[in-house]
């Protein structure tokens, strides 16, 4: 069976009421209190006219039948709840980059047509500016995290769901509906990614068991909730995938999600602690960008956070010298490298221990994905030559929201088969190992040759001196385009460019070594840890 996730949260808060599902700060809210204020939030919703207006089934895959949500909020419970409150109300709620400047925003709201809008007050100042650019916005729910006054016209979030109905919303739920994920727009406009809700569940919010097996039944739900009590801290933002994927994770296995007391930006000595008073077993990270911070802070506390079982890292490389360090500082952690994107969902781990070593890089294919020939004709085969396309099956998205040229790009039909091609380029070797090499549309083409940027990021990366870096390519004459490395170096540590171009040719070709390295106070990353590459390419051009 297909499970609509608001129907999967109320048959779980129905069999755990009492335990805590959220933990922030001051607030510890059981599945009960959650269920009750996301049905109040849900009923709101509903009693201003919003919901689902078509059936899926008479619409095209880059279309919507459902009213749009936006969430313009930093970590708390309030974004959790907003997400399930909207899902309870049929409405599809996505998620609003808190970094966007004004044009920005005005871009991805109408993209959305978004009818609804809940935001922090902090960044309320932004909302006043562009709502009157975002003609199809008609409520403005605002979430008190400073003394910013309510804007006119606008409702304040605890006052609004403290009044409503609550009742459980009298719908029907359809597995169907919506879950809508907006893409970075790192390296172009951002997309708004299109789910039905069953196949996100399954690709990546709790719909499978352990061996991978997808759950069928809502009993086999409340079974693993009730016997399962797992503590998750999910690090990165909440407007990030990988940040509200592993709370609905948590959320659907019966865990507890817990939020860092520090949402603007990533605080390793502030996570350190909350590991060990509130016992995490799970959290999740982005690669070195948060991995060096937390080894920094571990040493700095001498804390072993003996009840953390499971270091999950996605979104960016770490690199085999960080996971090193902190298995030297916490040998019982099993570190999980997890890949996928907000087309695919999670599709491969690599798990790094101290007894197994520290590995980067190389994956196992497994079932659903495949590596498609560079002009989408084929499958490839083990031991193939050149390059393919790391491609998933089976549960993935519909489509782009609006954009039908897109939706047919990135979701080709190869043998009868309909893939998900996000975009990254590996090498299938023999034993069915995948080498990932990069996404697409970051590489440099220099002197005829594609590199890879996250590849020479990693090189860089091995010289113990640099605690981040970012690589983009420049204008050159010679070379079309040639590789420049931006590096942040550790505190109190340097390096030459010709220390960095040694330690960087023990791990790459020679064509891919940086033409230059332009040094940095601090390299600039989106919240979520992922590098700005448009910001890199500012950088090297010296625009």
């Amino acid at each position: 069976m297909n499970f609509n996730l608001a129907t999967v949260a109320e048959v779980i808060a129905d069999a755990i009421p009492d335990r805590e599902a959220i933990v922030w700060r001051d607030r510890r809210l059981t599945y009960a209190d959650v269920q009750d204020r996301t049905r109040r939030f849900a009923n709101v919703l509903i009693d201003a006219g919003f919901g689902c207006h078509t059936p899926r089934a008479e619409l095209a895959d880059w279309e919507s039948g459902q009213d749009h949500l936006g969430i313009y909020l930093f970590n708390g419970n309030e974004y959790l709840e907003a997400m399930l409150g909207a899902y309870k109300a049929r409405l599809s709620p996505f998620n609003v980059n808190y970094r966007y400047v004004d044009e920005e925003l005005i871009y991805l709201l109408n993209n959305a047509s978004t009818r609804a809008l809940i935001y922090a007050s902090s960044l309320s100042e932004h909302v006043d500016s562009i709502r009157a650019s975002v003609p199809s916005l008609e409520l403005l729910i605002q979430v008190q995290d400073d003394d910013h006054p309510l804007l006119d016209g606008a409702v304040e979030y605890e006052s609004l769901i403290a009044g409503a109905d609550q009742k459980r919303p009298d719908l029907d739920w359809d597995p169907d509906d919506l879950y809508i994920i907006y893409t970075g727009g790192t390296t172009g406009m951002p997309k708004g990614v299109l789910w039905k809700q069953s196949d996100i569940l399954i690709a990546t919010l709790g719909g499978r068991r352990g061996g991978g097996n997808v759950i069928e039944k809502l009993d086999q739900y409340v079974e693993r909730a009730v016997s399962g009590d797992r503590r998750h801290l999910p690090a990165p933002p909440f407007m990030h995938g990988a940040g509200h994927w592993t709370a609905f994770q948590a959320f659907n296995t019966g865990g507890t999600v817990v939020i860092q007391d520090n949402v603007s930006r990533f605080d390793a000595d502030d996570v350190v602690s909350i590991i060990e008073r509130e016992h995490v077993n799970n959290m999740l990270i982005v690669g070195d960008a948060f991995g060096r911070p937390l080894v920094d802070a571990l040493r700095a506390s001498g804390a072993n956070c003996p009840s953390l079982k499971n270091l999950i890292t996605g979104g960016a490389i770490m690199t085999a010298n960080t996971k090193t360090e902190l298995l030297e500082l916490l040998p019982h952690v099993n570190i999980i490298d997890s890949v996928g994107s907000s087309e695919t969902g999670g599709q491969a781990s690599h798990v790094s221990t101290a007894k197994s070593g520290a590995a980067t890089g190389r994956f196992t294919l497994t079932a659903n994905n495949a590596v498609l020939s560079d002009d989408l004709s084929e499958i490839l085969e083990p031991g193939h030559d050149g390059l393919g396309w790391w491609a998933r099956t089976g549960n993935i998205p519909l489509g782009y929201l609006g954009d039908e040229a897109k939706t047919k790009e990135t979701f080709p039909t190869v043998d009868g088969v309909r893939y998900s091609v996000p975009g990254d380029k590996v090498r299938l070797l023999p034993g069915n190992v995948l080498e990932l090499h990069g996404r697409e549309s970051v590489t440099i083409n220099s002197g005829g040759e594609k590199i890879f940027a996250e590849e020479v990021e990693q090189a860089v990366k091995h010289h113990p001196a640099v605690l981040d870096t970012v690589v983009a390519g420049r204008p050159s004459e010679r070379w079309g385009s040639e590789v420049v490395a931006i590096v942040q170096f550790r505190e109190g540590q340097q390096a030459s460019s010709e220390e960095l171009l040694e330690e960087c040719a023990k791990h790459i070709a020679r064509y891919k070594l940086p033409k230059d390295f332009i040094f940095i106070d601090e390299v600039f990353r989106s919240p979520n840890g992922k590098a700005d590459y448009k910001w890199a390419k500012t950088i090297v051009s010296g625009s």
